[in-house]
Formats: C-alpha cells, structure tokens, sequence
C-alpha cells in the first residue's frame, strides 16, 4: 500500500507531479513538476501565491506579465556540479515557460505576503554551494532561496545530493512547532531523482509519539509530503540521490530540532 505521504510520479505525459495544499491537507507548500519538449509552452498565474520557477534541467525562456528572460538553465542533468537557474515570481502574475530545449521545471509555491514582490532571475553563480555532514553522511547542498535570501515571503528553496550508500536529512531533524529560536514550524516536499534513474531511495517519517509513522520506498520523480516530524533519508549502494526540497510556514525562517535519540552521533570523537 502505498504511503500517505508519498505522491507517486507519472513516467509520461507533461505533469509530473502535482502536490497542493488541499492535497497535502496543510496551508503553504505547493510543488508541481512538468516536462517539456523543445517548443512546448506551460503558461499560467501565480494568482494570490508567491512562486519559486527552477530550471531542473535544459533551457527555457520564461515571461512574466510580457517580459521575457531568455535562455534560462544550462545543464542535462540535476546531478551536475552546476546550479541550477531559478526565478522567483510574485503573486499576481502571468507566466509562460517555452522550452527551447526539452525540459524539466519545478513550480514552487507558497502564499504570499503581505507587501508584494519584484520578479527576480536568480543568477545560478549566486547561489551558495555546501557540503555538509561527513563519512557517510556526506551530502552536497545548493541553497536555490534560502531563508536569509529576503526575496521570498514566505518560500524557501534548496537542492542536495546524496552519494550512493549515504544518508541524508540525518541525523533525523524535524520543524514542526514554532518556537524561534529553538525551532519553526515548517511544511516541507522532497522532490527526489535516482541515478541510474531506475533506482529507489527509502525515506522515513515519524513523530516522537510515533502518531506518524510511515517508511516511503521512493522512485524516480516521486514527491514525499512532510507535514511534521522528523524525516530521514537512505540512498541504497549504487543509486546517487537528488532532491528538491520546498518549505513554508507561517514564518520563513529555518530552525531545526534533531531527534534527541540519534544526537548523539554529532558529538566530537573521542580522542
């Protein structure tokens, strides 16, 4: 049976993938994921949501109410070394994406605030580029929109990859209450891809009362909802891991609580 959390991807087609709120049953995150061949158009409105547009993979030109931004995201695929191209788009917009190669795009959303915005091309060269953990719990961080990027009300954006055999999200962290400084309540998607791209991922779900509980075999394009708790994740030997994650709450700021049973493994080593 297939997990709650998990949205399962469609192989074919242009959509991918279509996580909204009502689906999720939470207020902020959405996060939609299409495909286009050379010379397809997606066009559609922003309406009373804030949106985060991320080039996964080829070229677009991408217009807002009538300007253009041409030429937009250089790489083949999401586990190059390169970032990616983005493009923060405000409520109330008019949007069309024309693919000028085939192509892969994230659709980012959250509602907006209060004071609109500007649209912004976020220059790929901009973003900043981690590594973070180590051994095995090595992974590689691209911070598309982060929380001290003021752009955004609302959004934050950000790529990792896992190596094959690493973990991820770990130790188990969550952000589920908002209590600054100690941690925030966020709503969160990971939006995973395998290489090879027939491989599978394994993420974990689960509360402290384990009210939640769930474990998702993850495939190639598949989202899984985080809407509380901590949430870990395995790439299996042989298969690297990418994901997108998007967060959102009623504050956008990112403070997290690890699981005080798996803290420990953050503690320096013993001489």
């Amino acid at each position: 049976m297939v997990s709650p959390l998990l949205a399962k991807a469609a192989h074919q087609g242009r959509e991918i993938v279509n996580v909204t709120p009502e689906r999720a049953g939470w207020t902020h995150v959405g996060f939609r994921a299409v495909r286009l061949q050379a010379g397809e158009f997606e066009a559609f409105g922003t309406e009373a949501r804030e949106l985060c547009l991320v080039v996964l993979t080829g070229t677009v030109d991408v217009t807002v109410d009538g300007t253009t931004y041409p030429a937009l995201g250089q790489r083949q695929s999401v586990f190059e070394e390169v970032s990616p191209a983005a493009v923060y788009v405000p409520a109330g917009s008019q949007v069309q994406v024309r693919a000028v190669s085939a192509a892969e795009v994230a659709l980012c959303t959250a509602p907006a605030g209060s004071t609109p915005g500007s649209v912004r091309v976020i220059d790929p060269a901009t973003m900043r580029r981690s590594v973070r953990g180590k051994g095995t719990n090595t992974r590689y961080i691209c911070d598309v929109l982060p929380h001290d990027d003021p752009t955004a009300a609302h959004l934050l954006v950000v790529e990792v990859v896992t190596p094959a055999s690493h973990s991820s999200s770990y130790p188990p962290h969550k952000h589920d209450i908002e209590q600054p400084p100690v941690e925030t309540q966020l709503e969160e998607t990971y939006y995973h891809r395998l290489n090879p791209p027939q491989g599978f991922a394994f993420q974990r779900v689960y509360t402290d009362d384990r009210s939640l509980d769930e474990a998702c075999a993850v495939e190639n394009h598949d989202v899984v909802m985080v809407p509380r708790g901590y949430h870990p994740v395995v790439a299996p030997h042989g298969y690297d891991l990418y994901y997108l994650n998007v967060m959102a709450g009623p504050n956008r700021f990112w403070v997290f609580k690890n699981d005080p049973a798996h803290e420990w493994m953050l503690a320096p080593a013993s001489v």
